[in-house]
């Protein structure tokens, strides 16, 4: 399939006012493609929230390039051709759900019936159509992150960037919210996810693809695919092939090769 996010070369070096420089990011290749979920994960400070923001056009590289359906970065971010749920899900506190899914609708012109009608589409898509007029201090943490994905898609995008969305829930809350988040994927056919997170378990259960990074500064060390059969649910964490990608991940990280317990060597999530 045609790549509808490409990255060729790019380099990102931060400068302090004090004239020295760190270089988060190096030599970062990587091709996407329509529909993929992809996760990046690696050790704290490695720069993959900075790639994802480099994607989005939120920062730009020192060098290199990044275009998103064959057009600039920068010129997808004007035309909205992607959707962003950050760390928190910083809604307004005196708007209510609603009127916190419609504010990109508004800030769009979109008219007052069709702010009103896509709101309430999307938060049926996230279950939460029932909460419509109350405020963001009355939900639970994964609810208000629903309400934060459902902003985000609420004017269609095709590609969906999430950084970390669930790290401050607590396991059993973000376990539901993976589940949840695989079931809008699926119905939102041909959406293109990337997902940043610290959770090894997390990325092997979401994702198509798991993108390892190296400590800063940040490069690509390796990419592993993940055939885990769809649609995925709690038994596919009980799963040998489940323990063999996790591990492939974990040592991945470290830069160690990946054993069973016989002795052998496992990649591609099966034993050699």
């Amino acid at each position: 399939m045609a790549s509808v996010i490409s990255i060729s070369n790019v380099n990102k070096i931060f400068r302090a006012a004090d004239g020295l420089s760190v270089t988060a990011l190096q030599d970062i290749n990587l091709e996407i493609s329509q529909g993929e979920f992809i996760s990046f994960i690696g050790p704290s400070g490695c720069g993959k929230s900075t790639l994802l923001r480099v994607i989005a056009d939120l920062i730009q590289a020192s060098s290199g390039t990044v275009t998103v359906n064959g057009k600039p970065a920068a010129e997808a971010r004007k035309n909205r051709e992607y959707g962003f749920v950050f760390q928190n899900a910083t809604l307004y506190d005196w708007r209510t759900v609603i009127k916190n899914v419609q504010l990109p609708l508004e800030i769009m012109k979109y008219s007052k019936e069709e702010r009103d009608a896509r709101a309430r589409e999307m938060l049926k898509l996230v279950e939460l159509q029932d909460f419509a007029e109350k405020y963001p201090y009355q939900l639970s943490g994964g609810m208000q992150q629903r309400v934060s994905i459902a902003r985000a898609l609420a004017f269609q995008p095709k590609i969906l960037l999430m950084d970390e969305p669930f790290g401050a829930l607590d396991e059993m809350t973000r376990e539901r919210m993976n589940n949840e988040l695989l079931s809008i994927w699926a119905r939102l056919k041909d959406m293109t996810v990337i997902f940043v997170t610290h959770s090894i378990a997390e990325a092997v259960y979401l994702s198509s693809r798991v993108v390892v990074m190296s400590p800063r500064p940040g490069k690509i060390s390796e990419i592993i695919d993940i055939d885990l059969p769809r649609p995925r649910g709690p038994e596919t964490r009980d799963m040998d092939a489940f323990f063999h990608y996790t591990s492939e991940v974990r040592h991945a990280l470290r830069g160690t090769k990946p054993v069973d317990r016989s002795g052998a060597v496992i990649r591609d999530g099966a034993i050699e």
